[in-house]
């Protein structure tokens, strides 16, 4: 790791915990707690899309896939951890076969944005179906459209009986989206990271090269999986109850929306479109006056046409050209010197 990548990360560690303390003192815990599983959510495609170019509709289906298997699990277990387990590897799993189909089968990004619309819209039908007393898994009753509500909640590992909720769990949660996102940074800079990016840019080139392109699209698309399983196992425990909802067109929707308007390619911009848009829905679902999937749409569409590579990458543009403005054109050229310099050296 050079240098530079280091101090980048301190700094992201440094603003990170910052950001954790003291969002507390300007929002709600209840509500930043969504906001962040949200997030983690939002970087869970934007991993898979952004860097891997593996254009996802169904990553509601790994949302809703984890949280029927936390519930059902929870139920019948009687405590959290084993669940929380098996809501990342469950999806995770479910997504290496889809991948696996799909990529041997050499699909296209059309094609692989349809089946993976088509899986989620499966799923939703059939959890929607599941009213009667005979779907069950266990103790636990699938509900139908009712959902799965009173399982076991989050508690201490090895202690059922200590729950974690209200404050302590927005911090779990914090938590576990800097160490996602760390994750992440470290995967992205390991040569399978690097090779998975290679992939999006000409997958051609690299399969040319000797790689085996489709394990390792297989391996990127159930990592993103599994990082959304995780989310959901603590969108769960937030929520209380999970629903066929999960799996709705909407929520699959609402998804690629964050990180269009956050940023494709970047780490920061899933998590930032996903926190921003999640609270502003928030905020006009307390008024009756304008309708919340107009407002999205419009914002959709608007960043399309005049800000379509996003939040994150408009603002370090402006960023760097801003600071190369401000900065005299004698370092400039020093600067520039150096770097040719070391890059020889």
């Amino acid at each position: 790791m050079s240098r530079t990548a280091g101090k980048g990360d301190v700094a992201a560690l440094i603003f990170g915990v910052a950001l954790m303390l003291i969002m507390p003192m300007l929002i709600s815990t209840y509500t930043l707690t969504v906001l962040v599983i949200y997030g983690m959510l939002g970087l869970s495609l934007g991993l898979i899309w952004g860097f891997g170019g593996i254009l996802c509709f169904g990553q509601a289906a790994f949302f809703g896939l984890g949280a029927y298997t936390y519930a059902v699990a929870a139920i019948n277990i009687g405590e959290s951890t084993l669940p929380m387990l098996l809501s990342i590897l469950v999806p995770a799993l479910f997504a290496a076969l889809l991948g696996a189909m799909m990529f041997c089968g050499r699909l296209t990004d059309v094609y692989l944005g349809v089946i993976t619309l088509v899986v989620t819209l499966i799923l939703f039908k059939f959890t929607n179906s599941t009213a009667g007393p005979q779907y069950k898994i266990g103790e636990a009753r699938l509900g139908g459209f009712n959902g799965i509500p009173g399982f076991h909640t989050l508690n201490v590992p090895g202690q059922p009986n200590a729950y974690i909720w209200g404050e302590p769990l927005y911090y779990v949660c914090a938590v576990a989206l800097l160490v996602v996102f760390f994750f992440v940074t470290w995967l992205l800079r390991t040569p399978f990271g690097r090779i998975a990016v290679g992939i999006r840019e000409n997958e051609t080139r690299v399969s040319l090269m000797g790689y085996d392109v489709r394990a390792r699209k297989t391996a990127l698309f159930a990592i993103g999986a599994g990082i959304a399983g995780l989310a959901v196992g603590l969108f769960a425990n937030w929520a209380e109850i999970v629903t066929p909802g999960l799996f709705s067109l909407g929520q699959s929707a609402e998804i690629i929306i964050w990180c269009i308007v956050g940023g494709l390619g970047t780490r920061f911009g899933p998590i930032l479109g996903a926190a921003g848009l999640a609270y502003l829905k928030f905020m006009l679902g307390q008024q009756t006056m304008v309708d919340n999937t107009l407002i999205t749409g419009i914002i959709l569409v608007m960043f399309v046409l005049f800000l379509p590579k996003g939040i994150v990458p408009a603002v370090t543009s402006l960023w760097t050209v801003s600071f190369a403005k401000r900065t005299p054109k004698g370092r400039r050229h020093r600067s520039s010197a150096r770097r040719r310099g070391g890059a020889h050296g």
